[in-house]
């Protein structure tokens, strides 16, 4: 069974920062992307950062230079640490592995960021 657990999540104020991990068990996780989305309250799902299994990036432009994606295969686990936060950051953030047609999601989690 495939799970991804999600932690890390919570009330930050603006220009603070967090790191989501996500932590994969019953697939061989250092063969999968991961990608960390998020869903702001009226918004569409946003793709907010991607790592391949060689460990390629990429970054919404939102936030390029604040977000960074990385990932431990040792440890069967993928980080989301997020630096410089800002109220429009706000949103269920949820990390997702997928490799040809498997796709496996995570349970989401919350960031918000107010004062």
């Amino acid at each position: 069974q495939v799970q991804l657990v999600e932690s890390g999540g919570g009330l930050v104020q603006p220009g603070g920062s967090l790191r989501l991990s996500c932590a994969a068990s019953g697939i061989i996780f250092r063969i999968y992307t991961m990608d960390y989305y998020r869903r702001a309250p009226g918004k569409q799902r946003e793709l907010v950062a991607s790592i391949t299994s060689g460990g390629s990036t990429n970054y919404a432009d939102s936030v390029k230079g604040r977000f960074t994606i990385s990932r431990d295969n040792a440890k069967n686990t993928g980080y989301l640490q997020m630096n410089s936060l800002k109220p429009e950051d706000t949103a269920v953030y949820y990390c997702n592995v997928h490799r040809r047609v498997a796709d496996y999601w995570g349970q989401g989690t919350q960031i918000t960021v107010s004062s």
